[in-house]
Formats: structure tokens, sequence, C-alpha cells
């Protein structure tokens, strides 16, 4: 919790640190974005390996540089989610390509 008292104008800055459950779904609307996304401060987390590897599976060329992670879904060219790698996911974000 933040308290504030007046009088003076804020100024600063501040890092906000990645966190899967935003990761998640990010990197699982990038199959809805012609071209690439960047997603930039992604956890290195065993489910965001296994999302990486399914935008792969699905056709998407996926770089990982560190914490960011460029998408270009412009090549997906499978709708099917193979099923290892579903078991693998614990999170319910799972990409779906129409």
């Amino acid at each position: 919790m933040l308290r504030i008292y007046g009088g003076v104008p804020l100024s600063g800055e501040t890092s906000v640190y990645g966190a899967k459950n935003a990761a998640l779904p990010i990197l699982a609307a990038t199959v809805m974005v012609p071209g690439t996304t960047v997603v930039e401060n992604v956890p290195d987390l065993e489910d965001v390996h296994v999302m990486v590897d399914i935008l792969r599976a699905l056709g998407a060329k996926v770089f990982v540089h560190g914490d960011v992670i460029e998408v270009d879904a412009s090549t997906i060219h499978s709708t099917d989610v193979p099923m290892h790698l579903m078991q693998k996911m614990r999170s319910p974000i799972l990409p779906i390509v129409l």
C-alpha cells in the first residue's frame, strides 16, 4: 500500500516485474496479430516455455531473447495444439486458432 500526502507533485520510476498470469494470455493473444509482436519482461517459467513450444507447434516463428519474446504469427499453419504440450501446461490459458 502506498500513502501519498499531498502538496508535492509526484515523480520517479518503478519497475514492474513480469507475471505468468499476465504473460501467458498475452502470448496466447499473439496468434490474432498479423506480423510480429514483441512481449517484454516475460518471466522465465516452465509454463512460458511450454507456451512458446505451443506457438511454434502451430507454426509461429518465436524468438526468445532473455525476457523478451518475439512472435510472428503470420506463419501459423495449424490449429491443433499437440496433446503432449497441452498436458504440460498448468495454466488454463491456451491459444485457440480459428
